[in-house]
């Protein structure tokens, strides 16, 4: 069924609670208990805080007549119509002050540096300068940061492979060799394309550097250095759409790659002379 056609979740679980399984009751009396917070936790979050695996949750979300845990999420931040006092809080900020409303979101970038371990951050870009070849790899929405971050990356002359299809970065992960890496992107971290591309590249023995909001997630445990673009794991769910974190921290990154490679003048002007025709 379409999440608009569903019953409300928490009725289901409710009328449906002695039909499940102990294990599955488990993760149902925490959503039970605590829909406010199930709705900006992931799959791993959901797990890990009701004492069951990954599987189990999956398992409770189709026993319920959801396709998976993100449609279940979807269904119930409609039912509750959930807007936390955070997100509430900034909107006001906006209708009366603009300039406060930038003050707020430099302060949540601000919050990835603070937060950020500085020998994983060191780690990584030292893999990637010394990479003989990287591979970015997102999904949907994430696409066009990949694309930037692949851009950006050429033009410091470390050679790349992105591709806005998930067939064409994997094609590139299977003929990669020795020596090469991974940059993968995914604010939630539970895309399961990204995920088992990730799964591939470790099967051919590439590192791999990820860029998530969520500490613990499916694409958290495949990262040889975890870079979040959220330390509060709340504040990675207000926003679906805007990808600003990842490319504020993707941009500290290049340019801490640049200062660390220090590319040569030529790789990054001649690119702009073959294009100058085209510019005023």
């Amino acid at each position: 069924m379409k999440p608009e056609s569903k019953k409300n979740v928490l009725n289901t679980i409710a009328e449906m609670y002695d039909e499940i399984f102990k294990a599955e009751q488990k993760v149902a009396d925490y959503i039970l208990a605590n829909p406010e917070r199930t709705i900006t936790a992931n799959v791993s979050e959901l797990a890990n805080f009701s004492g069951v695996s990954e599987a189990t949750v999956i398992r409770l979300c189709k026993h319920l007549g959801f396709s998976g845990y993100y449609e279940l999420k979807i269904c119930l931040s409609r039912d509750i119509g959930s807007q936390t006092p955070s997100a509430k809080s900034e909107k006001q900020l906006l209708e009366t002050s603009t300039g406060a409303y930038f003050q707020t979101i430099g302060g949540r970038i601000a919050q990835i540096g603070d937060s950020m371990d500085e020998e994983v951050f060191r780690g990584a870009v030292k893999l990637l300068v010394e990479s003989k070849r990287i591979h970015v790899i997102a999904l949907g929405n994430t696409s066009p940061v990949a694309m930037y971050a692949g851009y950006r990356l050429e033009r410091l002359g470390l050679r790349c492979s992105m591709s806005l299809q998930p067939e064409y970065y994997v094609n590139h992960i299977n003929l990669a060799q020795e020596g090469e890496c991974v940059l993968a992107i995914s604010r939630s971290g539970t895309t399961k394309t990204v995920i088992r591309t990730m799964e591939f590249a470790k099967e051919k023995g590439l590192k791999i550097v990820a860029v998530t909001g969520y500490r613990y997630s499916p694409m958290s445990y495949l990262a040889d250095y975890l870079l979040l673009t959220f330390p509060d794991r709340e504040d990675a769910a207000k926003d679906s759409l805007s990808r600003l974190n990842e490319m504020a921290l993707l941009d500290v990154l290049l340019d801490a790659i640049e200062m660390d490679k220090a590319p040569d003048d030529s790789i990054l002007k001649t690119p702009e002379m073959v294009l100058s025709s085209d510019k005023y």
